[in-house]
C-alpha cells in the first residue's frame, strides 16, 4: 500500500456534484475521514456562473476538492443534445479549477470518464491512449469536455504547480442512478426495463443493439473509495483508470438483469438502435499498483440495486432506494 501524501483528517473537504451518484457516494465514503464535508446545493451555487463560484470559494475556503459535478446521460441524451453536454461541462469545470487555483486549495481530483478513450482503442485500455485516436460519435462532445478537464489540471499543475489529479472511471451503477429510460445508462435501464417487463407480463425485453459490445461496470462506492484513496496517495500529472478489471456483453448483462428481477420473458434486439463503442476494458495496473481493489463483485452489486429498485417500483415510489 502506498504512503499518505496528503491525509484528509481535519481538513475542510468539498464534493462538487453532491446529489449525484458519485458525489453522494464521495459523500458517504468522506464521512470515515474525520474531514468537514462541504457541499453546496444548486439553489446555493451554480457551477455554471464564475462569479458565484469564486465567491463560494472565497468564503467556504475549502482545502481539498472533488470534482463529481457534471452533466452527464446516456447514449440517446448524449448523441441529441451535444451542445448541452459540451457548454455546460466546460463551464463546470473550468470555473472549479480556477477557483481551487485562486483560493489555495491543497488538493484537488476531477472525475472524467471511461469514454475518454478512442472508439477503437487496444484493450485494456492504458491511460496513454488518451488522443490516439477518433472518439465515439454518440458521447463525443461529452468526451471532449472531460479531455479538456483532464488537459487543464494537468495546466494548472505545470503552470502552477497545483496538485490537481484526474480518475477515469469505467462505467459507474449503484445507489442514486438515473432511471430515465430517455436519460440513463445502460445498466439502469435495463434494471427499469426489465422489472416493467415483469410486472406487466410482457414477452419480450427489447434492448439496444446488437448485444455484443462489452463493457465494465464499477460499482460507485467502490469508485469512491477509490477516488479518497488516490486523493491520499497520488500526485502525478497523468489521468489514473479506476476499474473493476471485470467486463461483459450487454446481452449477458440483459440475461443476467433479467434472471435478478424475475423476468422470464424473450430478450430481443433492437438492431435499429446504436451499440456505442464496441468494447471498452481499462487497464487499472497504474491504479492497482498503488494497494487499492475494488470489493464489490459485479453480480452483487447489481442485485442490490435490482433489490432497490424492484422495492421502489411496488411501492410506486418511480426511483431506486
Amino acid at each position: 500500500m502506498a504512503e499518505p501524501l496528503f491525509d484528509l483528517a481535519g481538513r475542510r473537504v468539498y464534493v462538487a456534484g453532491h446529489r449525484g451518484m458519485v458525489g453522494a457516494a464521495l459523500v458517504r465514503r468522506l464521512a470515515t475521514e474525520g474531514c468537514a464535508i462541504l457541499t453546496a446545493a444548486r439553489a446555493e451555487l451554480d457551477l455554471t456562473q464564475p462569479a458565484q463560484v469564486e465567491a463560494w470559494f472565497a468564503r467556504m475556503r475549502p482545502e481539498a476538492v472533488f470534482v463529481a459535478a457534471a452533466r452527464v446521460g446516456g447514449i440517446l441524451e448524449n448523441d441529441t443534445r451535444p451542445a448541452d453536454f459540451l457548454h455546460d461541462n466546460l463551464l463546470i469545470q473550468a470555473n472549479l479549477l480556477k477557483a481551487a487555483h485562486e483560493s489555495g486549495v491543497g488538493k484537488l481530483l476531477f472525475l472524467g470518464s471511461s469514454c475518454i478513450y478512442p472508439r477503437l482503442a487496444p484493450q485494456p485500455i492504458v491511460e496513454e491512449a488518451l488522443l490516439t485516436g477518433p472518439l465515439e460519435p454518440t458521447n463525443e462532445a461529452y468526451a471532449v469536455a472531460k479531455i479538456a478537464g483532464i488537459k487543464l489540471c494537468q495546466a494548472y499543475r505545470r503552470q502552477h504547480g497545483a496538485d490537481f489529479i484526474a480518475a477515469m472511471p469505467a462505467n459507474l451503477y449503484g445507489p442514486g442512478d438515473t432511471f430515465d429510460l430517455a436519460s440513463g445508462h445502460v445498466l439502469p435501464a435495463l434494471i427499469r426495463k426489465a422489472e416493467e417487463a415483469r410486472r406487466s407480463g410482457a414477452a419480450d425485453l427489447v434492448i439496444w443493439g446488437t448485444g455484443t459490445p462489452r463493457r465494465e461496470f464499477l460499482h460507485v462506492d467502490d469508485c469512491a473509495d477509490a477516488c479518497v484513496h488516490l486523493m491520499k496517495v497520488y500526485s502525478g500529472a497523468g489521468p489514473v483508470n479506476v476499474g473493476s478489471g471485470e467486463e461483459i456483453a450487454i446481452l449477458d448483462l440483459a440475461r443476467l438483469v433479467a434472471r435478478l428481477v424475475g423476468f422470464e420473458g424473450r430478450i430481443v434486439r433492437d438492431l435499429t438502435r446504436p451499440d456505442g463503442t464496441p468494447r471498452k476494458l481499462m487497464n487499472s495496473d497504474r491504479l492497482r499498483a498503488t494497494g487499492w481493489a475494488p470489493r464489490i463483485g459485479l453480480e452483487e452489486g447489481i442485485a442490490e440495486v435490482c433489490r432497490a429498485w424492484c422495492a421502489a417500483a411496488e411501492g410506486g415510489r418511480g426511483a431506486a432506494a
